[in-house]
Parts: C-alpha cells; sequence; structure tokens
C-alpha cells in the first residue's frame, strides 16, 4: 500500500484549494494512492476483500453530462477528490465513493508505489495531452519539464502514437529518462 505526495497537497495546506476550506477542519490530505480493499459496500459487485487497487485523483459520477455525454471524466460535474473534498490517503482507510466506476484492479506485476503515481499525475498528463492536446499520430508534442508529470506526458503521447516528441528540461538526468 502506498500513498503520494504533490505540489496540489501543498496548495492544499497552503489554504489555496476551495474545496478544502469548504470541507474544513480536520482534514487529511492524501490523493496519490493505492491499497487493499479491507471491506466492500453493498453497491460495489467489481471487486472483493483482498483485491489491490489503484484510485485516480478524481472520483467521477458517470452520470453528468461531462461523464454521460462528453467523456470527460476529469472534469466531472459531481466529482470528489481524496485529500480535497474528502479524507485523504493518509488516513488510516480510506472510504471511496463510486468503487465500481472508479476504483482499478492492480496487476501483481505493478508495485503499490508504481500504481500510487498514476492515479494523480497519469490523470493529469491523460487530460493535458490527449483532451486538451488531442494529440494523435499526425501530431507533434512539446513537453516542458521532465519531473513526474512530464513524464507522464512523454509516455502518454507515445502510446497515442505521436509523430513526434519533443522533451524539454535544464536536467540532463530528467531528458535522460524522457528517451
Amino acid at each position: 500500500m502506498a500513498t503520494g505526495i504533490c505540489r496540489s497537497d501543498w496548495h492544499g495546506w497552503k489554504g489555496h484549494d476551495s474545496d478544502i476550506m469548504d470541507h474544513g477542519l480536520p482534514f487529511v490530505p492524501g490523493h496519490e494512492v493505492s491499497g487493499i480493499i479491507v471491506e466492500v459496500g453493498n453497491d460495489v459487485t467489481k471487486f472483493k476483500l483482498g483485491d489491490r487497487v489503484a484510485v485516480p485523483f478524481i472520483l467521477s459520477c458517470g452520470q453528468c453530462s461531462m461523464c454521460s455525454t462528453h467523456n470527460r471524466p476529469t472534469i466531472c460535474e459531481k466529482q470528489e477528490q481524496p485529500g480535497f473534498s474528502m479524507y485523504g490517503s493518509y488516513a488510516e482507510y480510506l472510504a471511496l465513493p463510486r468503487a465500481d466506476r472508479n476504483l482499478s484492479i492492480i496487476p501483481d506485476s505493478v508495485s503499490f508505489i508504481e500504481a500510487a503515481a498514476l492515479g494523480c499525475r497519469f490523470t493529469t498528463a491523460f487530460r493535458a495531452v490527449v483532451q486538451q492536446g488531442g494529440v494523435a499520430s499526425h501530431t507533434t508534442v512539446a513537453i516542458f519539464g521532465c519531473g513526474g508529470l512530464g513524464l507522464s506526458c512523454v509516455m502518454i503521447a507515445a502510446a497515442y502514437g505521436a509523430k513526434q516528441i519533443i522533451a524539454i528540461d535544464v536536467s540532463d538526468l530528467a531528458l535522460e529518462k524522457a528517451k
């Protein structure tokens, strides 16, 4: 089981995020998370006790127009966000709404640490590269900064068959990872 920390958490504890302000104190941060199911709600049909799962940053509803009509769950109108609109992954246990829609089984070949990074970084990168950028086989993609998010953008652009991917960073090590 793993949880990460990212710049969004910093914004939260600095008071820059209205979801946290609306939720109020006490509050528990953490939105990059993977774990093992220890209890299953009555409406859950796709998961069982002991399943290894990854959690996305945005827990979408599947019913609003952004989810159902536009297939844009990353901007769900009724989204929940662990660590922002609800208790997060630094709690001992995390109860997640709409589990059947939002959780994903982690293959045995993927560690909890790797899976925890997927829910935020890859969700954000997917929205940027695919939903906003419209990457396709004829496109050239430029990625400025090759940290965790930037490298996720590189991988998604490659997976979607971008014609050319240009990675830009001041760190030779980061650029090497982007190759």
